[in-house]
């Protein structure tokens, strides 16, 4: 086995929003010596903002609205962290991340428990068999009894859990965190810069007491019986075949029980796993490289207006200079300056191993999600889900003297996936479609402030979006023409069929039986 590709640990942090899961990185980060200061992702108080969120309207919202990658090392692991965004309107782009990890870690909320968002991302583990790890976050503030947590994720995300490090107390008797897997006790001092207390004790020992307390160390001598009477011996290979998901407790921001998270993650979590292909599956260790695309990120770099498309590596080695075929476009390439990030921060690099991200210039908007790199192969990289749109608006010009601003500001947005652009056959407006409405804010925002260029919004009253394909040409014909002034295209100049109801979408169904209706771009074509 290759010592490098063993050494990698590649997953993603997901959570519904607000559960900690941007302040989370951040400590990784801090433990890994990439940032001195880890910063507070919503304080007015400090200017610093959290390294992961760098876009402006991150930094304004306090939220995360798009995927960012950072690697590091880690005692002997070199780590890619993939920090996503949580909230719903962003869930494609998290969904895609999910196909470039190996594995995952789930935030939750220790008041709030499983919530919608945390339950739709663990089905995409599920259906992917991605290893989790869960880490019930903000114990220092009031929150639910840990037993109930447990038995609400095991029901909630149909999953088997099972605790490897336990709370004593919560909120203002918070005293810290056992250990289960180490054997340790860590006390808490609420400190969002440095690293807890760490010390070994006997269990059943007085200086458990004298640590913690007489009532609390009673209460977790009980709960420890308690867990490991219910719940069976921790088992790694079950972990990482997906069938058991191991849960810490600790408080992020507080760097509380974050360390021994990490520390456990390195140890127990699976190293870069093969990559299913159309053709066949793509082993990590094959010496010939492959690799895909699953995001693209216009202007992280605002002064050059540079596209940046992430490549996730799947075997072998990838090399600075060396050409790689482009496999949809049949063109070798040659890439003089791939980058790894941390986050906005990036560094040029000679060389990556089958479970890195790597950073690849998408000048003339040479990649589109999904496109494949190898080293000559015909393999295509597949399962990069592509939602069909909820919402629709029209995109107008608020300034035509920035027309062509404009249209080079949503062509690189559509890029990356955020949204899709369908032009109107008879009279050529073009209509956004998304999942979310927080993305049409994103867009008009990011529109503005890094293409400036201003575009309003006005209502497109539609039901569904279907891409249509026949084997019939006369009846695609036909039905076109039928049907003109619900027709587009889309960015491929595929024929898009635009219902606005669900009457109109079933009688055209009915009335043409040889064309297919397809409610997903991904899935012809």
């Amino acid at each position: 086995m290759n010592p490098e590709i063993q050494r990698r640990r590649t997953f993603a942090i997901i959570s519904h929003p607000d559960a900690g899961k941007t302040t989370l990185t951040e400590k990784f980060l801090l433990f890994g010596g990439q940032i001195q200061v880890a910063g507070a992702v919503k304080s007015n108080k400090i200017r610093k903002t959290a390294t992961s969120d760098w876009m402006e309207i991150e930094r304004q919202r306090g939220i995360s609205v798009s995927t960012s990658v950072m690697e590091f090392e880690y005692k002997d692991y070199k780590i890619n962290i993939l920090d996503t965004p949580g909230h719903q309107d962003f869930a494609e782009d998290t969904f895609r991340t999910l196909t470039a990890v190996d594995s995952a870690i789930i935030v939750v909320d220790s008041a709030k428990g499983v919530e919608t968002q945390t339950r739709r991302l663990m089905e995409v583990c599920r259906m992917r068999k991605t290893p989790v790890i869960i880490f019930i976050n903000k114990l220092d503030r009031e929150g639910r009894d840990p037993f109930e947590l447990l038995d609400e994720l095991e029901e909630e995300l149909q999953l088997h859990v099972r605790p490897l490090s336990w709370p004593i107390g919560q909120g203002q008797r918070f005293r810290g965190v056992y250990n289960i897997y180490q054997q340790a006790l860590n006390l808490f001092t609420p400190d969002k810069q440095r690293i807890t207390q760490r010390v070994e004790v006997d269990i059943d020992g007085s200086e458990l007491d004298e640590y913690v307390g007489e009532t609390p160390a009673d209460q977790l001598r009980t709960d420890l019986e308690l867990l490991n009477g219910v719940y069976d011996d921790f088992n790694a290979d079950e972990y990482r075949e997906a069938s058991v998901a191991p849960v810490f407790f600790g408080s992020a921001l507080n760097n509380f029980g974050v360390q021994e998270l990490l520390d456990t993650f390195v140890e127990i979590a699976p190293a870069p796993q093969p990559t299913q292909a159309e053709e066949r599956l793509v082993s990590p260790e094959e010496p010939n490289f492959s690799g895909f695309i699953f995001k693209i990120t216009a202007n992280i770099d605002p002064n050059h207006r540079s596209s940046i498309a992430f490549c996730k590596v799947c075997s072998g080695q990838f090399e600075r200079n060396t050409p790689y075929l482009h496999v949809r476009q049949g063109k070798a390439l040659r890439f003089t300056s791939p980058v790894q990030f941390m986050a906005q921060r990036k560094e040029t690099i000679e060389q990556a191993w089958a479970g890195d991200i790597v950073g690849l210039p998408n000048t003339g908007n040479t990649f589109k999600i999904g496109d494949t790199l190898t080293n000559g192969e015909q393999l295509h990289f597949r399962g990069l889900p592509s939602f069909s749109p909820e919402l629709f608006k029209y995109i107008e010009n608020a300034d035509p003297m920035r027309s062509k601003q404009l249209e080079r500001g949503i062509q690189q947005l559509m890029d990356e996936g955020v949204a899709q652009l369908f032009t109107r056959t008879f009279n050529g407006r073009k209509i956004i479609g998304t999942v979310g409405q927080l993305q049409f804010e994103v867009i008009q925002y990011r529109l503005e402030h890094e293409y400036n260029a201003l575009c309003r919004w006005e209502p497109a009253h539609l039901y569904k979006a279907c891409w249509i394909t026949s084997d019939n040409d006369d009846e695609l014909k036909r039905f076109s023409q039928r049907k003109y002034q619900y027709m587009a295209e889309d960015r491929e100049g595929r024929m898009v069929f635009l219902a606005d109801s669900a009457y109109v979408l079933q009688m055209a169904q009915e009335d043409f039986p040889d064309i297919q209706f397809h409610f997903n771009s991904e899935r012809f074509g």
